[in-house]
């Protein structure tokens, strides 16, 4: 049954965009590898007994901590049925598909993690405040959100370059749920006041991402706005559409590898003992 409090989001990530999400497992997770090895590192700084990964898609950050942690419990958690089924498929950690906002968690875990799955919340205060009941006392949050989109202009190259072709195509508000969603450091730190957690702490991230220059295509079919609008059309213009957005990314494209810098918070809190 869709959640009624995300329905919009559910329809989105359990129709074309979770579609395409799981579709591009393998390359989402060499394009935001660097994030998954911040936050396996973030896991291995101490003893843990239980961790949990929000909006966990395709499982990549959950499977890898898992395999770093040893017999540590590992649970993931998305709202996209596609994507977890996708998880389900490895056995070194447990996926649900869930609602994370209402989800009935237990208190049995003393890390939560996210690797860009908190920002599309649409009470974002409620959805930190459950995932506080699915935190022991003195359990650690520590998520990874993106900053500002004119901080990563990879990410908008492709909405930028097909506007004039394609007027209505649907932006994300920045103070909705959407990929900015907690870019604004005061926001963010407000919803996680309100939701109870303390001792907030941001630190900027600045890392490199990168894929090889062959899947470039199949990146921009199959993820985001312009991907999906590109799947509606046939295919003579979703070709000569492909060609103007190609062109568009020759910046980032060097000697067959596409890299690009990024730009997120890292954003850490405790829930009181």
């Amino acid at each position: 049954m869709t959640p009624e409090v995300n329905s919009e989001q559910a329809a989105l990530w359990n129709g074309p965009g979770g579609h395409g999400w799981a579709a591009a497992r393998d390359m989402v997770d060499v394009v935001l590898q660097p994030y998954e090895d911040l936050l396996v590192a973030a896991a291995s700084e101490r003893p843990r007994t239980g961790v949990l990964d929000v909006g966990c898609g395709t499982g990549g950050v959950t499977r890898a901590i898992a395999a770093a942690l040893g017999d540590v419990p590992c649970l993931g958690v998305d709202i996209s049925g596609p994507q977890i089924a996708v998880a389900q498929e490895t056995a070194n950690a447990r996926f649900v598909e869930a609602d994370a906002q209402i989800h009935p968690f237990k208190a049995e875990f003393d890390l939560i993690v996210s690797r860009f799955g908190v920002m599309f919340f649409d009470d974002p205060v409620a959805a930190f405040r459950n995932l506080r009941k699915a935190a022991k006392p003195g359990g650690e949050l520590r998520v990874v959100v993106w900053r500002d989109k004119d901080e990563n202009p990879f990410m908008t190259t492709a909405e930028r370059a097909v506007a004039p072709l394609m007027p209505d195509l649907p932006t994300f508000a920045p103070d909705g749920p959407g990929p900015y969603g907690l870019a604004d450091p005061d926001r963010a730190r407000k919803v996680l006041d309100e939701s109870g957690w303390t001792g907030v702490d941001f630190r900027e991230v600045d890392l490199t991402c990168s894929m090889p220059e062959d899947v470039l295509p199949q990146y921009l079919t199959m993820l985001g706005p312009v991907g999906r609008a590109l799947q509606t059309m046939d295919e003579q213009e979703r070709d000569e559409v492909l060609k103007t957005v190609l062109r568009a990314f020759d910046p980032f494209v060097k000697d067959g590898q596409v890299s690009f810098p990024s730009a997120a918070w890292e954003i850490k809190a405790l829930n009181p003992l």
